[in-house]
């Protein structure tokens, strides 16, 4: 009886595992979707939902900024390889995007590399690194 009941723990104690994991997963799948989403719409508000709130905190965004940002069409997303993870709670992923200053139709593009972050608690995905800097270099 014991190697039975034992064998069924070490089973039920995988699938639970497993299913953390697949939330996990599906969690970093529709908060990238949501955020790739965001920003290819150009909607900058929406994609600041997404940013961490202390780092949001520590790094607010200024009126100037904003001003710019609503100056811009985004026309390319390029995602590369896709995230990757970077420890036990943490993912990277290199984007590509692309956009259109509306006054001078200059077009130019920038590589943001983003950090993502895992809260266990809330089952939520956190941008570590705030939205990308489109600043001319």
């Amino acid at each position: 009886m014991r190697p039975f009941a034992l064998s069924a723990l070490v089973l039920t104690l995988m699938a639970l595992a497993g299913c953390a994991s697949d939330k996990r997963s599906e969690a970093l799948n529709r908060t990238l979707m949501g955020y790739a989403s965001a920003i290819r719409w150009g909607d900058f508000t929406q994609a600041q939902t997404f940013i961490d709130k202390d780092y949001a905190e520590e790094h607010p965004i200024s009126s100037v900024e904003q001003g710019r940002l609503q100056q811009l069409r985004v026309t390319g997303y390029d995602e590369g390889a896709g995230p990757r993870p970077d420890g036990d709670d943490d993912v990277v992923q290199v984007v590509q995007i692309s956009v259109v200053n509306i006054n001078t139709q200059a077009e130019r593009s920038i590589v943001d590399r983003q950090r993502w972050h895992y809260d266990r608690e809330k089952n939520k995905w956190r941008l570590m690194t705030g939205l990308p800097d489109f600043s001319p270099r």
